[in-house]
């Protein structure tokens, strides 16, 4: 396939020739762990070093013998999917003694390793930092015992440590999310799904238990997830009195016709007194106060079980890779560091800032110091935790500001998953800004034709965790018909306008701009969000649905790869959806472990296809006995996926058969991720506050009159921060024709995908990681982490 440009730097200068990398998993296992330790081998392997596995963690590193072996290629192969960890994890008592360390230096400097990759919790990477502190002394020691040599002290001076956080709870601060998270909450939402259908049949009261001794992440997102009607987490212990507020908040949305309720409480929940809150307390208050017939479901170590998600397989995929590098770079000087996720961007952070940081949160919740507690996780739990009590319960109408401004909302473009919980978010926090909201059917098409109602608090219950849009959506676009949508507006009085979609969303913003000059009825406030499972929405790094559509791919190529499991040689061709952005195809690749991704940003032509190939046909001799190619649906017009099934079938006769599969509308469809839900919810709430900021800035004389470009704006992640963009300043970043941004971010993911599968290729390492100190408090116009 064609080479990156030659800007990028080539790992000749970075080889890894000489050295030799140990990686290990530490403390309770995570999802992602073993896509993690994939990319350590793979990446090591591939700028010359040597790889170790140590097994068992640090008991395998002081026991040592077979515990600590050299990795190959082909050792890694097949574990992308597989959850947990497959090289092992023990908490060993033995490393924590200066006995144990001294037995564990001994067994690296015999096979030369002075690189370990740590993979873990901040117990596991503080044992890895104190380790290399005292590193040249059990050198010393060893060579006092006759156990090593003298020149090794000189030879083997340093130890170099660079960690992964991989836990469940997203309890470590300095990234935004630990590997596994995602995954587990996956699970959560799973079963809290099917539970809801059980729940709403018998009327019934749940109470889910989930994860989270210390930390109440996995409660408060799935909450928000989910749409809980109460959470209960450490963090914030409810105040006193809580036991009446709550059931008087069950009865109210009982009494509003809704016929369940879920309350989700954290393992370590407690309240204002430092006493635990249990299930089993919970579940007879209920009884006791309301008579509901109530239920209680521990989740326990379903959690921690199951395929990653695609999410935790890229993002451990990045920092396994990350990590190599760091290592690569590090000197004797380096202080050990943790590789992060800042937004959509890898850092690199000192390990024990972040491992101090992370011990000052649980001091202060020791000394009911709450509120500083959750300002220490961050602005990512900071922000969810806002959103939550945001949407979940609504101020009596007397405590409600009145704006007299009327919102509308609506869906334009092809469905995505998670445009529901964005829509839902929307009309509370209107409500809440003391907003009338009105929802609007079908898009622009239903706009023009009047099928615009008001949509209250109670009309979007339950609506986070529907697929689609039940709002309806068309791609009809506003310019036939803006006169027709000039008078709707002024027949309803609507002030200000939040559309949620994805191209075609833009290219309705931009027109309805140009018809300002004509109609002051569109002289109102206008935001859109991107919601589109192409991703191809400039302005934005992420859009929603993407994550949706991620899942469906990578859990699709998992099946077909499995189907070929026991028989012959077999490559699959899969064709992605996506338009001409290969965000799907590219991405997707690199969480299911594809071999190649043909898409149209990065031209193609039939020596690349024959020289994939011969790649492929090459692996099939030695090691591997599946194969899968994706390809994107427009990526070109001549190379379409019969002539590539055909080719791959005739070149690689003998070697291997070929099969091809059409994902289609698949990618569309089902229940949004938690992922798809958070993001649309949180990326909603915001877009809605500032359309109400922006509203009293343009009140004039008795009405609404914006029409500067800065009023009509488009609502992105970009990198750290979400970002408002005037849509007019986004026409010389997109490709109108082909209907993608002239500069996306993920393409420098694609070399990732090549050397993980074998290929020779260059990456820009350019962008990697700096070190970086842990920003305590990010400020306000980065509070932005909206990777969960």
């Amino acid at each position: 396939m064609a080479q990156p440009d030659s800007k990028k730097i080539f790992f000749e200068n970075l080889s890894g020739a000489g050295k030799a990398i140990a990686v290990l998993t530490s403390g309770g296992d995570a999802q992602g762990m073993n896509a993690a330790v994939r990319a350590v081998v793979r990446m090591g392997l591939y700028v010359g070093a040597k790889v170790y596995f140590i097994h068992e963690g640090y008991q395998g590193m002081v026991d040592g013998g077979e515990n600590i072996k050299e990795a190959t290629w082909e050792s890694v192969s097949s574990m992308l999917q597989v959850g947990g960890t497959v090289i092992g994890s023990a908490r060993c008592k033995e490393f924590r003694t200066h006995e144990g360390r001294l037995k564990a230096a001994n067994n690296l400097v015999k096979r030369g390793i002075t690189n370990l990759c740590v993979i873990g919790g901040d117990g596991s990477l503080t044992g890895a930092n104190l380790f290399r502190e005292e590193w040249s002394g059990l050198l010393g020691e060893l060579v006092e015992q006759g156990l090593i040599e003298a020149d090794a002290v000189q030879k083997y001076s340093a130890l170099h440590i660079v960690g992964m956080v991989g836990s469940i709870d997203n309890d470590f601060c300095g990234t935004d999310m630990t590997i596994g998270t995602d995954s587990a909450l996956h699970r959560i939402i799973e079963v809290v799904d099917a539970i809801m259908t059980t729940a709403q049949s018998h009327q019934r009261t749940f109470v889910l238990e989930v994860m989270g001794r210390h930390c109440g992440y996995l409660a408060l997102v799935s909450a928000l997830a989910c749409g809980a009607d109460w959470v209960l987490i450490p963090e914030m212990p409810p105040e006193d009195g809580w036991e009446e507020k709550m059931c008087q908040k069950l009865s109210a949305n009982r009494a509003g016709m809704k016929r369940l309720n879920i309350i989700i409480v954290a393992e370590g929940a407690i309240d204002h007194n430092n006493k635990p809150i249990t299930t089993d307390y919970i579940k007879n208050l209920v009884v006791k106060c309301l008579g509901f017939d109530t239920r209680v479901t521990i989740l326990g170590h379903v959690q921690r079980g199951g395929t990653p998600s695609a999410f935790d397989r890229i993002l451990a995929s990045r920092m396994g890779v990350e990590a190599v590098l760091a290592l690569l770079e590090t000197t004797a000087n380096t202080p050990a560091c943790v590789v992060s996720l800042c937004g959509n961007q890898s850092v690199r952070l000192p390990l024990m800032e972040c491992v101090q940081m992370t011990q000052e949160v649980q001091k202060a919740m020791d000394e009911k110091r709450f509120e500083e507690a959750v300002k220490l996780r961050g602005r990512s739990f900071e922000n969810n935790l806002k959103t939550y009590k945001l949407l979940a319960h609504r101020k009596p109408e007397s405590e409600l500001p009145t704006s007299n401004f009327n919102v509308a909302v609506l869906n334009v473009g092809a469905p995505a998953a998670g445009m529901n919980a964005a829509v839902r978010s929307a009309v509370r926090v209107g409500i809440s800004e003391g907003h009338k909201m009105f929802a609007v059917s079908d898009g622009f098409e239903g706009f023009y034709k009047g099928q615009i109602k008001e949509i209250k608090w109670a009309d979007v219950g339950g609506w986070t965790g529907q697929g689609g849009s039940l709002l309806g959506t068309k791609r009809t676009l506003p310019a036939k018909h803006v006169d027709k949508i000039a008078d709707q507006m002024r027949k309803h009085n609507i002030n200000a306008l939040l559309v949620i979609g994805g191209f075609e969303a833009l290219l309705s913003l931009l027109e309805l701009l140009t018809a300002r000059g004509k109609y002051d009825e569109l002289c109102v406030p206008m935001v859109m969000v991107p919601a589109t499972v192409s991703n191809n929405v400039p302005g934005s790094d992420l859009s929603i649905g993407a994550d949706t559509a991620l899942n469906a791919i990578t859990t699709t190529c998992d099946r077909i790869k499995q189907s070929a499991s026991g028989t012959k040689r077999r490559v699959f061709i899969i064709e992605t959806m996506g338009g001409y952005c290969g965000y799907l195809a590219s991405v997707g690749g690199l969480a299911a472990g594809a071999d190649a991704a043909y898409i149209y940003e990065e031209p193609f032509d039939i020596r690349d296809l024959q020289a994939n190939v011969e790649h492929l046909t090459e692996k099939m001799k030695t090691s591997i006995q599946r194969g899968l190619v994706l390809r994107n649906e427009n990526c070109n017009d001549n190379y379409t996926t019969d002539f590539i099934y055909q080719l791959y079938s005739e070149e690689g006769r003998g070697v291997f058969d070929c099969r091809k599969n059409v994902l289609g509308h698949m990618q569309q469809g089902g229940a949004p991720s938690p992922f798809d839900r958070n993001f649309g919810t949180k990326i909603s709430a915001k877009a809605m506050q500032w359309i109400s900021k922006k509203l009293v800035e343009t009140f004039r004389q008795g009405r609404v009159f914006a029409n500067t470009e800065d009023t009509c704006c488009l609502l992105g992640m970009r990198r750290r921060a979400l970002v408002f963009q005037p849509v007019v300043q986004l026409k010389e970043d997109t490709d109108f024709v082909h209907r993608i941004p002239k500069e996306q971010w993920w393409l420098k993911l694609r070399p990732l995908m090549k050397i993980l599968a074998k290929y020779k290729t260059s990456y820009d390492v350019s962008d990697s990681g700096q070190l970086e100190h842990v920003v305590r408090i990010r400020p306000r116009e980065s509070d932005a982490s909206v990777a969960m």
